[in-house]
């Protein structure tokens, strides 16, 4: 698949754009686990080009984890163009474009998702950033708005008209939120419309090895994007890439390499922010681990409540040594 000039090779699994998640350390990690492609949280075109300071370091991106894609939301052309030439300037592999998050202090402004309800000004949006920059330009958005106008075949189509050079789809509409199952049977339209030549990218539930390879071989879809699955098992990426070259499934991590992993994760965190904001930041990576381990309910929350960097490895340092050598599979 490329993108640009950047060519990401058969079947590639990115990491989907996630706030207060995919950080330059949580990026990083998911590269060394064999992510092709990384993307930014998303950033707002407003508060960059008020050069606010926490919104300014979201454009940092490391050398050892590219590719990178950094990705912004707005509602309006002029701030999104203005919000586009900055991100130029940081030199990501290419701009994405948020018409997909269904948050609600996002979308009920019109931001994200919300931009689906008035798709004029969407490819507006669109064509004039595109104009704007000249590294490639991508969008990120859902089917629709509602059950009732899943509109993403045609507005596939109006968004290639105006020059983007790649489309993620996640597979459900901004008022599902993330509940039920996300449907891929659109994804699998847009793919192969016959007009459409830009690569096609699913996104929506793809939460292990067997399920990725459905994507690609039902759907057709040039990439997949992994979000909620990757936060507490960034391997996944691993195992899904191993499974999609061999057939075979890997083994599941035992707590005692989940723990080293996480002991890594933090201590990246931690050099990246701060021990108090780094800690605070990992507890979401944390909730999401060691599920299913036996009597752990009390451990769990001991970890969760940590606040200090010497607390937490001794309680992580008790998980290796009481429930090291388990393996936990899928829940």
């Amino acid at each position: 698949m490329k993108i640009g000039n950047l060519d990401l090779g058969q079947q590639p699994v990115l990491l989907a754009p996630m706030e207060d998640v995919t950080n330059p350390p949580f990026r990083l990690l998911c590269k060394q686990y064999g992510a092709d492609l990384m993307y930014t949280e998303f950033i707002s075109s407003d508060a960059l080009i008020r050069s606010v300071n926490r919104t300014m370091k979201k454009l940092t991106i490391l050398e050892e984890e590219r590719p990178v894609a950094i990705q912004i939301y707005g509602k309006e052309v002029d701030p999104m163009v203005e919000a586009a030439k900055i991100v130029e300037q940081a030199n990501p592999e290419f701009l994405d474009l948020n018409f997909g998050c269904p948050v609600r202090k996002v979308a009920t402004k019109g931001a994200g998702s919300g931009m689906l309800k008035n798709i004029p000004l969407l490819l507006k949006i669109t064509e004039e950033v595109v104009k704007a920059v000249n590294i490639p330009v991508t969008v990120k958005t859902r089917l629709g708005w509602d059950a009732d106008s899943q509109i993403i075949v045609e507005l596939a189509e109006q968004l290639q008209d105006v020059g983007i050079q790649g489309l993620t789809i996640h597979g459900r509409t901004r008022c599902q939120m993330y509940r039920g199952e996300a449907d891929w049977s659109l994804i699998g339209a847009v793919k192969n419309n016959p007009r459409m030549h830009i690569p096609i990218i699913g996104n929506g539930d793809i939460t292990n090895p067997e399920k990725a390879k459905l994507a690609f071989d039902k759907y057709g879809v040039d990439a997949i994007m992994i979000g909620r699955a990757a936060v507490g098992k960034p391997w996944i990426f691993r195992d899904v890439k191993h499974y999609l070259q061999t057939g075979e499934l890997l083994p599941p991590a035992t707590v005692s390499q989940q723990v080293k992993m996480l002991k890594e994760q933090i201590d990246t965190a931690i050099d990246w922010i701060d021990e108090r904001r780094g800690i605070l930041h990992m507890r979401r990576h944390m909730a999401g681990m060691f599920k299913g381990l036996y009597d752990f309910k009390q451990t769990r929350i001991a970890m969760l409540r940590a606040n200090d960097y010497a607390s937490l490895m001794e309680i992580l340092d008790k998980i290796s040594a009481n429930w090291g050598d388990l393996s936990i599979g899928e829940d």
